[in-house]
């Protein structure tokens, strides 16, 4: 299955019918998060989970918890990137490994830049333009 670069947020929840409609409840982490917004509209994929039958898990091993993933940026590191999208508040945003987002002040869709990583956190990191790139280097 392909996974859009365009993802904001991936989490395993139930259907329930509330009040005559049927809800996915979003965890309030995913907000906190800074990806999403109250009040947004979103486009939602709805995949089935593979089957379990708990009759015949008995002697199964529970599997073991995945650490959670370090950021693939450092702090101080530099990449050559290309600006893929404007934010909200007009700052460049560029895509990582595994989708990961840096925010670059300054700068313009389509254009490449050389950053430097200045801040990292879980979900996201900011940059600084170092240099300015020709897309024919």
């Amino acid at each position: 299955m392909e996974i859009s670069e365009e993802l904001q947020c991936l989490f395993s929840g139930k259907v329930e019918e509330h009040d005559g409609s049927y809800v996915v409840e979003l965890p309030e982490q995913e907000l906190r998060l800074g990806g999403l917004q109250v009040d947004e509209t979103y486009r939602v994929a709805v995949l089935p989970a593979p089957a379990t039958n708990e009759a015949n898990n008995t002697d199964a091993t529970p599997e073991p918890e995945q650490a959670p993933q370090t950021p693939p940026v450092e702090e101080g590191e530099q990449r050559t990137v290309e600006i893929e999208d404007i934010g909200d508040q007009g700052d460049g945003i560029t895509r990582v490994e595994r989708g990961f987002v840096v925010i670059v002040p300054d700068t313009k869709q389509t254009e490449r830049v050389t950053i430097e990583i200045t801040d990292v956190r879980e979900n996201v990191a900011f940059a600084e333009v170092v240099e300015r790139v020709s897309y024919y280097e």
